[in-house]
């Protein structure tokens, strides 16, 4: 006889080897929250998709702290990966360019005999950096998620609290916001409903008040907001029940701006050690390279600059202003969502990448010429020379100077030394910040003229849906007071909204809802807008109430609206002198620096050629006034400068990095998460940054070289 102990072990041994094949991320989700999920969060799907395959070759150990932490910013930026999984990610991406650097110096060495040590240093550190990078991933992701979803927090406890204004039930209203919402927020608001729907949670208010939990280090008044909203399921009275739900929208306005106001205060100080340090002191160090490189002998060579200045100080400037974006407090921020937007296949087509190419890549070849002069097979079937001196185009005031002059150094050509090379290595810079700028601003330029465009909608329609609640308090049915409205606002953009609600109605014998929403015919195709969209939602679901329910509905919507749009222009009034004072600096004061010294390069190497050619000259006697050129070989050998054409490059595009990383940094702080915002005023700032700059660094180049001509042009003699 088999005994009851025994099978128990049995069947216990069974379920666990069934429930043991899942991972600890895979839930119990729906198909349709997976297929929500899948379509509101595509951006991060290349990380998972990394993680679930390089991430599963090792299974690592994580210490339990390590991986509480870690899992709980992979649950809160929605990753469905595990924690060892973005280790071991961290680990072999890590592994992959250290191995992959040691490979190639170790081929160099045997071709060419020569050890690549800076290589292999270079190496290593990309090799720490990438595992920074990637273990820091899932707090960054983290903090991505927040930035989106708490610009969402104001609108969700608004549509939270109308809907349960006239129907007091949780359920209902988490289900209504999550409908409406547009961005993250929404998914997690199904996520609620769904984890009841599956059993996880035996009632609505255990699952929100288990996702609450997940704001609770990072913005309490939302928890509080939504606990006063709880608590008014519980009033008896109607009058402190509506009071309730009223001090819950209050409480998380006042706590966002409170905030905002301290954050205001505390980024001051690191934003100004950011450019002082990211921006002024590496420029200003520019300026002692032509001497330092050359009394040292040529140990500072071109590539250690365009490795210092183009990857180490911008690595540099990304993690200083990363950490000020960590700290950035959430509920404030553009809320509209990109992917939702009807024009948003332009911001994805690929064809303003490919105009910009064609339109940049003859620049970047024009920036090239002093090299493509070099190469004799081109030169001797066009039948010029490599070279030429300015005389002998016809040009008298430098007819000694050579326009690109290369150098001989130790049998390897260095330069060009020329001014002419100095002056076509701008259009490098040009061709990548124009590329960029061209795309970007191709990309967004629809997008947002129609998000301005909605937004001045939006502010007109807020007055609209006062007038629009008074008409329906006055006892006027909700088929009718379209046509009143209409007639009230006439000059208005929303009055043609109105009158065309009010012609599906009355000629096309349309029900409200259907006047409003129809896919074909309905007036909201053609107001893409989230508020209107909201409104006349709960305006449909209102009017079922009674007309007084939805004039108070309407009329709360319009007064919670303007509370929100004055808030966010005092919001706005605390950050814009931060915002200010980084913009003109990173796009004036930069940009202008720069090309001073870059124009000082240029003069410094044309003195020491000068130099250097008077030395030939007088056979290292002395020159007018008794100056002995004997010793300028010995201290300052012009060959082993770094050439100003490689400054300038390095300068140039440490500039557009600038802006770039500044840029990014900016716009997260003024408006949370907003890419369309970011990429349209990276476009803006590129054109004018490097406008500023290319013209500074041709006038600094042309006035200084000049200069030093005159000035040394009477010594030889």
């Amino acid at each position: 006889m088999v005994t009851a102990e025994e099978i128990l072990r049995k069947y216990s041994r069974r379920l666990n080897s069934n429930t043991n094949t899942y991972s600890e991320s895979q839930e119990n989700y729906s198909s349709e929250y997976l297929q929500f999920k899948k379509d509101m969060i595509p951006e991060i799907s290349g990380y998972e998709r990394w993680a679930k395959s390089l991430g599963s070759i090792l299974s690592l150990k994580v210490a339990e702290k390590d991986r509480a932490k870690i899992q709980r910013y992979l649950n809160v930026g929605h990753v469905e990966v595990t924690a060892s999984q973005a280790l071991t990610l961290a680990i072999m991406a890590m592994l992959s360019v250290f191995f992959a650097t040691m490979l190639i110096v170790v081929a160099a060495y045997l071709i060419s005999g020569t050890a690549q040590l800076l290589f292999a240093f270079l190496g290593l550190i990309a090799s720490m950096f990438i595992f920074y990078y990637a273990y820091s991933m899932p707090q960054r992701l983290a903090n991505a998620w927040r930035l989106k979803a708490s610009s969402e927090m104001v609108p969700s406890i608004l549509y939270v609290v109308v809907y349960m204004k006239h129907t007091s039930n949780l359920e209902k209203a988490i289900e209504f916001a999550s409908q409406h919402l547009e961005g993250p927020l929404a998914l997690d608001f199904k996520k609620i409903i769904y984890d009841v729907e599956t059993g996880k949670y035996s009632t609505v208010k255990h699952s929100l008040d288990n996702y609450l939990e997940t704001w609770r280090d990072y913005s309490p008044e939302y928890l509080e907001s939504f606990h006063l909203v709880e608590s008014s399921l519980y009033e008896p009275l109607e009058a402190r029940r509506i009071e309730i739900l009223e001090k819950s929208l209050q409480i998380i306005l006042d706590g966002i701006y409170e905030k905002m106001l301290k954050y205001s205060r505390e980024i001051r100080s690191p934003l100004t050690n950011v450019y002082m340090l990211g921006i002024i002191l590496p420029t200003l160090g520019l300026a002692l390279l032509p001497l330092a490189s050359t009394l040292l002998q040529g140990m500072i060579q071109w590539q250690h600059v365009f490795v210092m200045f183009n990857i180490i100080i911008p690595f540099f400037v990304f993690y200083m202003t990363s950490e000020v974006l960590l700290k950035r407090p959430g509920g404030y921020g553009e809320s509209s969502i990109l992917e939702l937007n009807p024009d948003y296949y332009k911001y994805k087509s690929n064809k303003p990448w490919m105009k910009a190419a064609v339109i940049c890549i003859p620049l970047l070849l024009i920036g090239l010429i002093p090299f493509i002069f070099q190469i004799n097979f081109l030169t001797d079937a066009l039948g010029i020379n490599n070279d030429y001196t300015f005389g002998e185009l016809g040009i008298s005031f430098f007819a000694d100077t050579k326009m690109f002059d290369f150098k001989i150094l130790e049998g390897k050509t260095v330069g060009p030394f020329g001014p002419l090379g100095a002056l076509l290595s701008l259009f490098i810079p040009l061709s990548v910040a124009l590329f960029f700028s061209i795309t970007y601003s191709q990309k967004t330029k629809d997008l947002i003229k129609s998000r301005d465009k909605t937004k001045s909608l939006e502010e007109e329609f807020t007055n609209s849906l006062f007038q629009l609640g008074n008409r329906l308090a006055d006892g006027v049915p909700a088929e009718i007071v379209f046509s009143k409205v209409a007639e009230s606002t006439q000059g208005q953009t929303t009055s043609n909204f109105f009158s065309l609600v009010n012609e599906n109605i009355q000629q096309g014998g349309m029900s409200l809802e259907r006047a409003v929403f129809d896919e074909k015919r309905g007036a909201i195709t053609y107001y893409p807008s989230a508020l209107i969209s909201t409104s006349m939602r709960i305006l449909v679901e209102s009017v079922k109430k009674g007309l007084a329910v939805a004039a108070r509905s309407l009329m709360s919507i319009s007064e919670y609206v303007k509370n929100i749009h004055k808030i966010n222009q005092r919001l706005r009034d605390i950050m814009a002198e931060i915002i200010s004072d980084m913009k003109s600096n990173m796009t004036f004061l930069a940009p202008l620096l720069a090309g001073i010294v870059v124009g000082l390069s240029s003069m410094i190497t044309m003195i020491l050629n000068k130099l250097q050619s008077i030395q030939a000259l007088t056979g290292g006697g002395a020159g007018a006034g008794g100056f002995s050129f004997a010793s300028i070989p010995q201290l300052f050998n012009v060959s082993m400068m770094i050439p100003p054409y490689f400054t300038q490059v390095a300068i140039g595009i440490y500039i557009v990095e600038i802006i770039f990383i500044l840029t990014a940094a900016l716009v997260t702080v003024d408006s949370g998460k907003d890419t369309l915002k970011e990429k349209a005023e990276l476009a803006r700032n590129l054109k004018i940054g490097i406008s500023l700059y290319l013209i500074t660094a041709l006038v600094s180049i042309l006035a200084l070289t000049i200069l030093a001509s005159v000035a040394l042009g009477g010594m030889a003699g």
